[in-house]
């Protein structure tokens, strides 16, 4: 990091996931003052499932004196199995994946307590040449140097800074699991639980892999495997009936696990015996309560605003397979921080930052869309001829959760 040229100042921060976490600690690391504000009273547990520790991740976790011995279940291999099970592609990918709750676990607890507020969310905030003062929901409010967005898709900060600004629909939907070890049968433990597993039927994903267990458990018998079948669904008629529930309500963006509808779980049930190998259906077949995710692109035009910055997924949200969303937000934060570091002025520093991050974030963005172009539910030409790159087992395997491309 850049020595301080000036004195550092007072932070806020809106979200206390990974996002805020990161750039608090990173903050405070270099001498601000920050406070983190999140706007769920209750401990953030379980959200996002299983993640790729990608290295730079893993490196900013170290320069934070987090000890990341154990942060994750290490796999070397990973394979592609056809329709009827056979195992037709291997490649070796050495990775570390874990559960999103370890990382913010470890990120949580190495941040005050006392400088962690629950149950505080952002109504609005007002800035002067000087100063950015937050309002809070409970009407309390704070005044600071800078504002950081770390609010993921939902962005309260984003919403008042781009109003016109929306998550676009990718046209498919991700049913995600977690299955306990225990549960598995020993000769499909043995065939699948130590990689990261594939299988592609017409126009879909289906993948799984280990992570850590319920209770950040690394001892065998004690992990999880991770399920993602991606799947094709129309905006206008699959998606509404996807995000409808029992009693008639549909909801945006997202749907709560325990208001799917029984017949949309059923569907996909039934679909799995139709579709996945073998191997991964015994796993499939295991599901108690699965997660539906429906697949958004967020790009935003700018960063900065004034004292006011967003960084993470309030910011950008690509699709999961290129697996960056951890790394790059720690990326963010850290630019953010050698920005402010190298300038004393937060407006001028905060350009600096956005000068640096909005290219990344758009190479993030448009290669997750290329990746992610054959499992729409409609397609231009252009996604037809990614389709085409990018679908085949052997890209699959060598390109899904791999973030070389950010470096060629």
């Amino acid at each position: 990091m850049a020595n301080m040229t000036s004195k550092p100042g007072r932070a806020v921060i809106v979200g206390g996931s990974l996002s805020g976490l990161l750039a608090g600690l990173l903050l405070r690391q270099n001498g601000w003052s920050v406070d983190i504000y999140e706007r769920v009273e209750s401990e953030l547990a379980g959200r996002g499932a299983g993640i790729v520790a990608q290295p730079e991740l893993i490196d900013w976790l170290r320069r934070l004196g987090i000890d990341t011995a154990g942060l994750g279940v290490e796999i070397t291999t990973r394979k592609m199995y056809e329709a009827s099970g056979r195992l037709i592609h291997t490649c070796e990918c050495p990775q570390v994946l874990t559960a999103w709750e370890r990382v913010y676990r470890k990120l949580h607890d190495a941040f005050p307590p006392t400088l962690y507020h629950r149950g505080k969310g952002m109504a609005r905030f007002a800035q002067t040449e000087r100063s950015v003062t937050v309002h809070f929901n409970d009407r309390s409010t704070e005044e600071a140097d800078l504002l950081i967005g770390a609010d993921g898709i939902r962005s309260t900060v984003r919403q008042q800074c781009l109003p016109d600004l929306s998550p676009l629909y990718a046209g498919y939907v991700a049913w995600r699991a977690l299955i306990s070890e225990s549960d598995f049968p020993p000769d499909i433990h043995r065939e699948l639980f130590n990689y990261m597993s594939f299988c592609l039927p017409p126009g879909e994903q289906f993948l799984g892999y280990p992570v850590t267990g319920a209770d950040e458990h690394l001892r065998a018998g004690n992990r999880r495997f991770n399920i993602v079948w991606y799947r094709p669904a129309d905006e206008k008629t699959k998606l509404p009936w996807l995000l409808t529930d029992e009693r008639g309500v549909t909801h945006q963006i997202s749907i709560p696990p325990p208001l799917i509808r029984r017949e949309a779980i059923a569907e996909m049930r039934a679909d799995a015996e139709r579709l996945v190998a073998p191997q991964l259906l015994a796993v499939a077949r295991l599901i108690g309560d699965p997660i539906l995710q429906p697949i958004y692109d967020l790009e935003s035009p700018r960063m900065a605003f004034g004292r006011v910055a967003i960084v993470g997924d309030a910011a950008f949200v690509a699709r999961p397979h290129v697996a960056a969303g951890v790394a790059k937000a720690a990326d963010d934060a850290a630019a953010l921080v050698a920005a402010l570091a190298a300038e004393p002025d937060v407006p001028a520093a905060l350009k600096s930052f956005e000068a640096e991050r909005l290219p990344v974030g758009r190479r993030i963005i448009e290669r997750a869309r290329h990746l992610g172009a054959y499992l729409q539910a409609t397609q231009t030409a252009e996604e037809r001829a990614r389709s085409k790159r990018h679908s085949n087992a052997q890209a699959v395997l060598s390109e899904t959760a791999v973030l070389n491309f950010l470096y060629a």
